[in-house]
């Protein structure tokens, strides 16, 4: 019999973040149905040893594409190299950066040219889903209340995702701080 996928979690977050909210759906979801976590690389799953090593503690069988028919012991070895990899990684970044910054170079100079822009784009994003936005604010009176209504309209955040009550917060702040006037929740 085949392996049947019955779910999937794209995640876009770096593997050395262990607190990804798509990364525990897919955990949560292997521990109630007992099936496998296929994983594309072990290192877009983490880079932690301790992580790595937790999660097989727990029963949970992973499968890494790269490397199928691997056992338990082999997956423990390559959790080790990809958490090497990324310390070395960030000494590299280090002296790449500190070079850099001998040389002479202004290190982010950009970041206030960027932030604007952002602030530019999410504030054109906000106005065509405002409509939305104020009336699930109004009538739910609540922040965690909009963003379920939000998510029942199918309006989704600026970057694509579903809303939560922070998320609702935070464009309602942005709101407040970004001279668009929007509805106020106490």
């Amino acid at each position: 019999m085949a392996d049947l996928v019955i779910a999937e979690f794209p995640e876009i977050q770096s593997g050395k973040r262990d607190d990804r909210a798509e990364l525990w759906n897919a955990i949560n979801l292997v521990k109630k149905t007992r099936s496998k976590l296929l994983i594309p690389k072990l290192e877009r799953f983490s880079r932690e040893v301790s992580f790595i090593s937790g999660i097989i503690d727990q029963g949970i069988e992973l499968v890494v594409c790269e490397h199928p028919n691997v056992s338990t012991f082999f997956l423990h070895l390559l959790a080790c190299f990809a958490e090497e990899e990324r310390r070395q990684t960030s000494e590299r970044t280090s002296a790449a950066l500190k070079a850099a910054k001998n040389r002479g170079t202004v290190l982010g100079r950009n970041a206030h040219t960027l932030a604007a822009k952002r602030q530019s784009e999410k504030r054109v994003f906000f106005e065509t889903i405002r409509p939305e936005f104020e009336r699930a604010l109004s009538e739910a009176r609540s922040f965690s209340g909009a963003a379920r209504l939000l998510n029942e309209q199918g309006v989704a955040t600026y970057k694509g995702d579903r809303w939560y009550p922070q998320t609702v917060k935070n464009y309602a702040d942005f709101c407040k701080t970004s001279s668009i006037q929007g509805p106020t929740v106490e």
